[in-house]
């Protein structure tokens, strides 16, 4: 169970599933993050040993670990979306949490906020 929810994270960046699973995936695909952050064989492969899926292997270290390479941990986001229809379980969304650096620039701002002549 663990290893497909981690690789659905991992490819989609964003899942809704129940609490529980949400607080249990942060266990298991939190260090394999911080794993990603350094590109070697050996990590690679020690993330392979545990996913088993090559797609979510090779985004992991092309795109995730380098995403996170200065954030000491904490890369997951839990937020709360309400309630189940059919068992009222307490549903919520894990996420990525997203690097204030890819916020927009100075000038991109200035080009969305121009002034009307």
């Amino acid at each position: 169970m663990n290893r497909s929810l981690a690789i659905s994270i991992i490819l989609r960046e964003s899942i809704k599933t129940t609490l529980a699973k949400a607080k249990e995936i942060r266990r298991f695909l939190e260090p394999l993050i911080t794993l990603s952050r350094v590109n070697s064989v050996s990590n690679q492969r020690k993330a392979y040993a545990q996913l088993r899926d090559k797609e979510a292997v090779a985004k992991l270290f092309s795109n995730l670990g380098p995403r996170f390479k200065e954030r000491p941990g904490g890369y997951l986001r839990i937020v709360k979306r309400g309630y189940r229809a059919g068992d009222k379980a307490p549903i919520a969304q894990v996420e990525f949490v997203i690097k204030e650096e890819e916020s927009l620039d100075e000038e991109e701002l200035e080009e969305l906020v121009k002034p009307i002549k």
